[in-house]
Formats: structure tokens, sequence, C-alpha cells
């Protein structure tokens, strides 16, 4: 089990080689890489501020990770999420899967990454040039976990407190 928060930046390949090293019935690794845009939205980013609640936040991509073990015969599991001050271009998270047959890693590695997305104690805040702004859950992130029969409702909660200006708001 390898899920770890952190603020400096990881390197695909070095990962992808760990996880490959680490069972020889490895046939198949799937990955995604998540990088920050310089617009969202139609507006200009220059920065995205990444927060977590360290210890629930580790345990909240084990979580993830030990939902997708359960549905999928896998051989490795690696997820990296950077937290702190980010810039346009910079990697933001790392879902890398291993399995014996592509299938199963494709699908778990998005299984995670649509669980992460809804469901891990991340805070996102944007600056751009009207000022910063924290990023609100997002109903498609919410239908996407949906399609795997997960019910969340982050969107919905999100949009009610849509005027609040705290770091209550999820990944989006």
């Amino acid at each position: 089990m390898s899920a770890r928060v952190q603020h400096d930046d990881f390197d695909l390949g070095a990962e992808v080689a760990a996880l490959r090293a680490s069972n020889p019935g490895v046939g198949a690794v799937a990955s995604f890489i998540g990088t920050v845009r310089d617009v969202t939205h139609g507006t200009a980013v220059r920065t995205m501020e990444l927060e977590h609640y360290p210890g629930m936040t580790e345990k909240s991509l084990e979580r993830i990770e030990a939902a997708a073990r359960a549905r999928w015969p896998l051989l490795g599991v690696t997820i990296v999420h950077r937290v702190g001050l980010l810039q346009p271009l910079d990697q933001i998270v790392l879902v890398a899967v291993a399995s014996a047959h592509r299938g199963d890693a494709f699908a778990a590695c998005e299984f995670i990454m649509d669980y992460l997305k809804s469901e891990a104690p991340f805070w996102k805040k944007e600056e751009t040039p009207e000022g910063a702004r924290w990023v609100d859950a997002r109903v498609s992130d919410d239908a996407a976990l949906r399609r795997w029969g997960i019910e969340s409702f982050n969107a919905e909660s999100s949009s009610n407190t849509s005027n609040n200006t705290s770091n209550n708001n999820k990944e989006g």
C-alpha cells in the first residue's frame, strides 16, 4: 500500500518502476497524472494552493485504495497527492495501478481517481486576477463516482455554502 501526501514533486518513471518491481506477475500498469491548468472556467489561474488535514487525508487515501482492491485483483497501487502552493503545469496527483491484466488496471485507476476527486479531504484555492477563490466540488465529480455505485453529495452541500469563503469545500 503506497498512498502519500507531499509538497515535493514526484517522478512518474520512478514511481512506476517501483510499482512494477514489487511483483513479477504485473502484466499491466495504468496511470493518471493531474496537473495545474492555467485557466479554469474561462478565468486565468496564477497559482493553486492545496490544503489537507494531516493524518485524516492519508487514512482517506488508504480507504480509497482498499475499496479499489476489493473490486479488482490488483498487484500494486500508488497514490501521490501534492499539497502546498503550485503553479500552472505542476503535477498535482498521481494514481498508478498494477494488475495482471490491462482491464483491471484501467478500471481501478479510473475508480480511484473518481473516488479521490469526490471523497478525499483536500481543499483547493486558486489565485486569479480577480483574487483568491476556494474551488467548490462539482456535480460532474459526484456523477463520476455514482457510476461506480457510490453516492456522493459534495457538490450539493458545497453549492449550499458557495457564498462561504472558508476552506470547507472539497477539491474540484
